[in-house]
């Protein structure tokens, strides 16, 4: 009997509360009807996928939103036992759901850990309840607090908690400070990201002009706030594995790593992504549509977007996607997936950026050095379409 292969997956969630003033994830409030006719169709996608990929066992599931927290706890169990009844499922999966500060209670931590949910991603971002109103959050850092101690009370050994800098107005100290009450909790994950001003959102609108760009945080400031972070997680013992993300030895989101270096993922529920047998697509978005889709019967309609990975597109993700985490890539591990040697197929990018001292070669393996993961972007970019824009040659 030959051995499954393995998948990851992701499951959305598209509720929130209220849309926070800077995302642009598809996501909306929604009343408790429309809820609970989106998880019955969710359950019904589950079980139907599962016919599709009998080949496979489920190594992490992630289920992301919106808020998937602003469900009942009965539903988020609902939806895990359909993935366990309907797939494979390692015996040590990762199992992972994002919850916001003010949708969460006791009675629906049971539940989640009782279905087998084992890490809990709390969305707090600033520890400065100005802050935290400037971004739209329905909480406050009290509130934050609360749902914290939830967490562990309920016997959760494995907490992720999302920060984000370069906020309207912050300063240097005032990211210093989120960053130490957070560190005093003592949580196993820490993902720091910097604010995107993304288009259409009520930020973009208020910030990207002239005048709101003198709002943020300077290019200098920014930099410092990025140090501090490396800095402070290093002394409490967190090891940066990729460019925003720290955990304690032995608890790096192993979803998220999935993503990084190439593992096949099938996302489930309204617009979420797929990258499956060197195919990627992402479901219906439309909600009213999603709802219509006969799930057993076709599951035509719910694909949009199909596209077929090139072998030079998989081998440009394999650098740009794999370079993100701070062990970097591996020729051999390339040479395994592709056949060819990655010091030949990317000789400029390569040769450039370690002149540039961005990236450090010692074969077979590469990756960033500090100030590559600094600079990160400029990197990427050179990697990104370069087996398109120039003729490749081999030797």
């Amino acid at each position: 009997m030959s051995e499954k292969k393995k998948l990851e997956l992701y499951i959305h969630i598209p509720f929130c509360e209220r849309k926070c003033q800077y995302c642009d994830f598809l996501s909306a409030p929604a009343d408790e009807t429309v809820r609970r006719a989106y998880v019955n169709q969710l359950i019904e996608e589950i079980r139907a996928e599962a016919t599709v990929y009998p080949e496979y066992q489920v190594t992490t599931v992630f289920i992301g939103g919106g808020t998937p927290s602003v469900l009942t706890g009965l539903q988020i169990a609902n939806i895990v036992n359909a993935v366990y009844e309907s797939f494979t499922v390692e015996g040590d999966a990762e199992i992972t759901i994002e919850c916001n500060p003010g949708t969460l209670d006791c009675e629906k931590l049971e539940y989640y850990r009782q279905a087998g949910v084992n890490r809990i991603s709390l969305g707090l971002q600033s520890a400065d309840d100005a802050e935290l109103k400037l971004l739209g959050r329905i909480h406050t850092y009290e509130d934050f607090l609360r749902s914290y101690e939830a967490v562990r009370t309920a016997g959760f050994r494995n907490v992720n908690i999302d920060l984000m800098s370069a906020i309207p107005y912050q300063t240097l100290d005032r990211w210093k400070h989120t960053l130490k009450k957070v560190l005093l909790l003592k949580p196993e994950h820490i993902s720091a990201y910097s604010l995107i001003l993304e288009p259409g959102t009520p930020m973009h609108a208020a910030y990207s002009t002239p005048e709101g760009q003198k709002l943020l945080p300077d290019e200098e400031t920014d930099r410092a706030m990025y140090a501090l972070t490396k800095e402070l997680l290093a002394q409490h013992g967190y090891t940066r594995y990729e460019i925003s993300n720290y955990a304690r030895p032995g608890y790096e989101c192993r979803h998220n790593i999935g993503y990084w270096t190439g593992a096949e993922y099938l996302g489930l529920g309204l617009g979420a992504s797929s990258m499956m047998l060197d195919h990627r697509f992402h479901s219906e978005e439309d909600l009213k549509t999603y709802l219509a889709v006969r799930m057993h019967e076709d599951l035509t309609p719910l694909y949009q977007d199909i596209e077929a990975l090139s072998l030079e597109d998989r081998m440009e993700e394999f650098m740009y996607l794999g370079l993100r985490m701070t062990r970097g890539v591996s020729g051999s591990e390339f040479f395994h997936r592709f056949g060819l040697n990655m010091f030949d197929v990317f000789r400029g990018p390569i040769r450039k950026h370690t002149v540039l001292k961005l990236l450090k070669a010692d074969p077979p393996e590469l990756k960033l050095t500090e100030k590559g993961l600094d600079l990160s972007n400029r990197v990427f970019a050179d990697f990104y379409h370069v087996l398109k824009r120039t003729p490749r040659t081999e030797g």
